[in-house]
Parts: structure tokens; sequence; C-alpha cells
């Protein structure tokens, strides 16, 4: 039995997409270690068919603690047994590369995001430069690599000159029903309360709409956003939930009467992605608002589920208040999200992600 380590920066708890692809693998017979993070407030670990360890750091943030993570995951790699290392986006793969180097193992490369080009990067040239040179020194020489749409394989492809597939981040399909919206009717946002997330513009939206709020996740911003609730008084409008269990977290969503997905398009990151929370919106049914960003586009136009409109407080009232009003319209994409579940689904993805692991 070949056994994969796989490594994240964060806490797996909440990470949905590390616990499909480690369920997948172990249930084609791979023994599956993942190593994360423990913070204060992370929950207990749910029982899952693979190994999952958590440490907690020193460090919580900036160089200090990419150091102390990297460099105690080195020596955990060198001291484990394993057949493959599998490093989740560029923080971990410094410490991934040089154990299979010295190890002699295959390494693979989880790339969730257009790691250098994130929001949190942009104005940090020096920070962004250290990025580029880890990048530039491992991903080349990465034995396969994968990320989770065909725009940013391709972008990620001719940059480091190592082939990407593609493994989109999408829900398991149940052919569950959608329950009727009953009381008052909300937005959800699900995710990091990060920068270039589109929440300032949001809250300025909730304000002048009859509608309600409800954020699901938390972040780098989660302070900034509190006092922007509290000097708009949207205490009664807007509700923070933090990080929410996989099941909790789906029984918001699907109670939810649209959802928001809009990002800041100066971050190519952000430019070039395709959301996990796009496709738990469609999943549940519900129509959202969402970027006219190059891969929500294409779904679009194979599956209308979405309202595409710019990052501007004007832009998001307007798209919200049609679908508010314009209800042929909110149910013909509800329709539409019921159907482009049976395409979009960890069912047909887990296909390729098995493709990866088992040609390598």
């Amino acid at each position: 039995m070949k056994k994969i380590i796989f490594t994240v920066s964060n806490d797996i708890s909440y990470d949905q997409r590390m616990n499909r692809i480690c369920e997948s693998l172990s249930n084609k017979g791979y023994a599956v270690l993942i190593v994360g993070r423990k913070r204060r407030n992370s929950i207990p670990l749910i029982p899952t068919d693979f190994e999952i360890k958590r440490w907690r750091c020193l460090f919580n943030f900036g160089p200090l603690f990419y150091a102390e993570y990297n460099l105690r995951l080195l020596f955990f790699l060198l001291l484990s047994r394993c057949d493959l290392i599998c490093a989740v986006d560029l923080d971990t793969i410094l410490a991934v590369k040089l154990a299979a180097r010295l190890k002699r193992k295959k390494c693979i490369y989880d790339a969730h995001e257009y790691f250098t080009e994130v929001p949190e990067l942009m104005g940090r040239n020096w920070t962004k430069r250290v990025w580029n040179l880890i990048a530039e020194y491992t991903v080349p020489k990465m034995d396969a690599c994968y990320t989770v749409n065909d725009s940013l394989a391709d972008i990620l492809s001719k940059k480091y000159h190592n082939s990407f597939k593609t493994v989109k981040n999408v829900p398991c399909f149940q052919a569950s029903p959608i329950p009727e919206k009953k009381g008052e009717k909300y937005i959800i946002y699900q995710g990091a309360i990060n920068k270039g997330r589109g929440l300032e513009e949001l809250l300025g939206a909730i304000k002048k709409i009859n509608l309600k709020l409800i954020i699901a996740g938390d972040g780098d911003i989660t302070e900034k956003i509190k006092k922007m609730i509290v000097e708009n008084e949207l205490e009664n409008k807007v509700i923070l939930k933090g990080f929410l269990k996989p099941a909790e977290l789906l029984a918001y969503t699907k109670g939810a009467y649209m959802g928001y997905n809009l990002l800041d398009e100066r971050s190519a990151s952000y430019y070039y992605s395709l959301s996990n929370k796009f496709f738990d919106y469609l999943h549940a049914g519900i129509p959202s608002l969402s970027n006219n960003f190059p891969e929500y586009k294409l779904v679009n136009e194979k599956f209308k589920v979405t309202l595409l409109c710019d990052l501007q407080e004007a832009k998001i009232m307007e798209s919200i208040e049609l679908l508010l009003n314009d209800h042929n319209l909110y149910y013909s994409m509800v329709n539409n999200c019921l159907e482009a579940r049976k395409i979009y689904n960890w069912q047909n993805e887990e296909k390729h992600l098995l493709d990866v692991y088992q040609n390598i």
C-alpha cells in the first residue's frame, strides 16, 4: 500500500477540498496522512479514514511562522515513511521538495490558487520576490502538478515549464431536494474574510436593501468588518457566524436566497479563480453573484447559474434587486443550478485526481 503525505499550512477541519481529496485516495487503497496546523479555536477532529496530524506553532503569521513551519515539516518528512509527498500551495513546498529530494521520493504540487499573485502580496515587492524565487526553484522540478481550473493550469504550465492538470474544487453530487425558502430572505457569503473578497462593497449594498446577510468564515479583516457593521448600524442585518462545520454550512447555504462570490479583479489569482463557494452555491440550488472573470463566464455560458457583475456597490445592489424582483429569472437559475451540479461534481473530478496519482 502506497503512503501519501499531504502538507497544508491551515487547519484541515474546515478544508473541504483536502478532505475530499484525502478521502478519495484513501478509498482507492492509499494510506493517507495530512499534516496541518492546530489553532487555539480549532475544533476537535471528526473521525476519518485517513490520518491527520495538527501542530501548534510558536509563531502564527509572517516570515517566522513560515520558517518555523517548514523547518518542522522538513524534519517530520525526513523521519516519516512515505512513497509520495504532496505540497498544497507554495507555503509548504520548500520543505516538501527538500525532503523528497533527500529521500528520493516523488513529489506533487497541488496549487489551490495563483499563490504569487494573491492580494496579500500586492505592493509587497520584496515578499513577493521571495515567494517567486521559491516557486522558480521548486515547481519546475515537481514530478506532477495540478490546480483548480483550465485557465490557471495553462498559465502555471507556461510559467513554470511543468505540466499542470485540472482537478476542480467541487462538492459531491447529492440528489437532494432544495428546501422551500421560509422566513426572512438572506444572502450568504462563505469563506475567508480577507482582503479583496468584496465584503466592504457588499456591506454598503446591504445597508440600502431589504435583505439580511450571513457571513460564514473568518480571516485577516474580520475586525475591520465588525467595525464597519457597527459604524453602519447593520447589527440587525448582518450576522457573523465564523467558520462552520460542513453540515452546518450546508444548511445555511441551502436556506439562503442567493450567494455572494465577488473578488478584486486587480489580483491575478482572483481573476483566474474558480472558487469552491461558487460550486457550493450551485449545488445548494441558489443563484449567486460572481465576477465576469474567464472561468465563471465559461460555466455561465453553459448553465446560467450566476449574475456576472462588477465589484461596485451600485452594480451589487442592481444584481441583488434583480434576483429579488424577477421571479422568472430567479427560478430559471435555480433549475439551472440543479442541472449544472450533475456535471460539476466530485464524482466526475475524482477521476482526474486519481489519474494524477495513479500515473506518477
